[in-house]
């Protein structure tokens, strides 16, 4: 694949050596063959659109991409890169949306046109008429552009180092922010991809993750045209409203590869009937990615365990690691490995240190790792305040580099130079990329353990949110996996720890409160020594998220602070109460050894309850 420099190139020797062959297939509902795109069909697709905005002067511009699910998207996306315009993937306009997002992205990427198809823009007439800022926006339905034009075509002046697209962050923990990726990129990318997960022509993936979003692309559209195997394809909400889909997808087209976070994984087990499993043969799930930050163990063993009597197998996961930042992938699990189980000490992580343990030890966290880098991609594990290396055993700030960086942000000069171009103070090494991730390396294999910037800090010691979410969730049947946040607010100058979940739908007229709450209270406090200063519990749907599942607790925070936040019930600390409280919870662990230092635990839950008593 190193004679091709741009995907164009790709495309059309694709187009002339395999002219008849499927490329992409849509399942309607997740589950029948609605339309299907030949390398021949999509060629002359792409190049019809490109010869309508090559006449329209779009060359140079930036184009959102507002498509439904469907292979619209991909035939648009490629006219774009056939006409030397920016394309900028972003998630289709709807009814009753909050547009915030959108517009940000279109103002920042200075988007003067808009890709989608006729039926989107017949349904947002009137959204465009009171928004108009993106109404001024010129609005083209590439479905009804005629084939013939294609002759027209000029092909544009493209090198490996020029922009094919702007790929938005998707605002974690932060504004989203337009990532520059170029044709370069994208191919060293995929050459990543194919060295890690042995792709073959003859390799069929399985995809249901949104285009807009960075795997969904790259993953689900432009790995299987680098490598010229057969995709197929649903809608993201086929796969939730029925999660046997996905897998009776990869049963029925016998998939080699498919891949996603966590929550689908977990929503498989718990949605997928033993009526529906016996259905099912995984046999040919040689590479199962899941690309949630971090990959949670428990996540990958439950899911195998289920589905092992479908021929599923452990050793096809392939845990990773990547960011839009890097263009999808950093380094992930190779096919042919089994992915590797670390068990750690909490206490000492906590502290930013690797200390193994046994399984069955207090305190015991097991992480999972996510593989190793292919390519050219080094991998740095830095002290985000002094800028030197860390130790073997110290957890700290991933930095990459390697030609799947990215070229910086879309005109922030300023932010580019504080992410993309950084140096190691001791050895003067770099550029690197600062991923804003926390891990280590462990015999070259890399362990993601959280979000620098969604690090609680509480006296002193570090907690990754996630795991306090995790606690929380498991903690009664009426919690929702998945959806919640942990974070601090400042209170008489102290952090204080807020949780803000969300409750099943089935659980809102039942909902026992003062149950709910106090288990919530007593597993934060067994498994992280916490006290929960506030506990918001909130409607089903309605935790700030990303556009690919990732919680926002910044902005979660924001909306709490507001007091904007949809409740169902709330709990506090009472003020009368707080300075009592904060002494009996200064060390937990500390006064259970003091109730009787000789065998604290048998008065730990008679201790918990008279806590209880006083501050309710």
């Amino acid at each position: 694949m190193d004679r091709f420099a741009t995907l164009i190139e790709i495309l059309r020797d694709r187009a002339f050596q395999k002219s008849n062959q499927i490329a992409y297939t849509f399942l309607k509902n997740g589950e029948t063959e609605e339309v299907s795109l030949s390398y021949q069909q999509l060629d002359l697709e792409a190049r019809a659109i490109a010869s309508h905005l090559q006449s329209l002067g779009a060359t140079g511009e930036r184009a959102l991409l507002l498509y439904p699910p469907g292979l619209e998207f991909i035939s648009a996306f490629l006219g774009c890169l056939y006409a030397g315009v920016v394309a900028v993937p972003a998630y289709p306009p709807r009814r009753n949306m909050n547009l915030l997002r959108l517009q940000a992205i279109a103002q920042d990427a200075e988007a003067t046109f808009a890709l989608t198809t006729t039926s989107v823009i017949g349904n947002i007439q009137d959204w465009l008429r009171e928004n108009p800022n993106l109404g001024q926006l010129h609005w083209l339905a590439t479905d009804s552009i005629d084939s013939d034009i294609a002759q027209s075509w000029h092909e544009p002046i493209v090198r490996s180092d020029t922009l094919a697209l702007l790929q938005y962050t998707s605002g974690s923990t932060d504004t989203p922010k337009g990532v520059m990726v170029t044709h370069g990129n994208l191919l060293s990318n995929c050459a990543d991809l194919d060295l890690g997960w042995n792709h073959t022509p003859e390799s069929i993936i399985v995809t249901w993750l949104p285009t807009f979003h960075d795997m969904g692309l790259i993953y689900g559209v432009i790995e299987p045209l680098y490598k010229g195997c057969s995709c197929y394809m649903m809608s993201p909400v086929s796969f939730l409203q029925k999660p046997v889909r996905w897998l009776q997808a990869i049963s029925t087209y016998q998939a080699t590869h498919s891949g996603a976070p966590n929550f689908a994984y977990d929503l498989s087990v718990d949605k997928i009937t033993p009526e529906q499993k016996a259905t099912l043969n995984l046999s040919s799930w040689r590479m199962a990615l899941n690309g949630a930050e971090p990959v949670r163990a428990d996540v990958l063993q439950r899911f195998a365990e289920t589905f092992k009597p479908c021929g599923f197998d452990l050793t096809a996961f392939c845990p990773g690691y990547g960011l839009a930042e890097a263009t999808l992938k950093v380094a992930a699990v190779r096919q042919q490995d089994i992915p590797v189980f670390l068990a750690v000490d909490g206490d000492a992580l906590a502290q930013n240190r690797v200390v193994a343990a046994s399984s069955d030890a207090p305190n015991v966290q097991t992480l999972v790792g996510c593989g190793r880098s292919e390519i050219d991609t080094e991998i740095a594990i830095v002290h985000p305040e002094s800028l030197t290396q860390c130790q073997a055993a110290e957890v700290g700030e991933i930095w990459i580099s390697g030609s799947g960086v990215a070229a910086g942000y879309w005109r922030q000069t300023e932010q580019t130079a504080q992410t993309f171009q950084a140096y190691l103070a001791d050895t003067g090494a770099g550029p690197f990329l600062r991923t804003g991730d926390l891990g280590f390396l462990q015999d070259g294999e890399l362990f993601v353990t959280g979000r620098l910037k969604d690090i609680i800090i509480i006296r002193g010691q570090n907690h990754y949110p996630q795991d306090i979410e995790l606690t929380v969730q498991k903690s009664h049947p009426a919690l929702r996996l998945n959806c919640g946040a942990a974070f601090t607010i400042e209170k008489k100058g102290e952090e204080r720890l807020v949780v803000v979940q969300e409750v099943e739908r089935t659980y809102l007229r039942r909902l026992n409160i003062k149950e709910v709450v106090g288990n919530i209270k007593e597993a934060v406090i067994d498994n992280h020594g916490l006290q929960v200063y506030t506990t918001v519990l909130i409607k089903p749907g309605s935790i700030p998220k990303t556009s690919s599942g990732k919680i926002q607790r910044h902005a979660c925070r924001h909306r709490f602070l507001e007091g904007s936040l949809p409740v169902v019930e709330d709990w506090k600390e009472s003020s009368q109460n707080n300075a009592e409280f904060q002494n009996l919870d200064a060390d937990v662990n500390s006064l259970l050894t003091k109730v009787q230092p000789d065998n604290p635990e048998p008065k730990r839950a008679n201790f918990k309850q008279n806590v209880e008593v006083n501050i309710t």
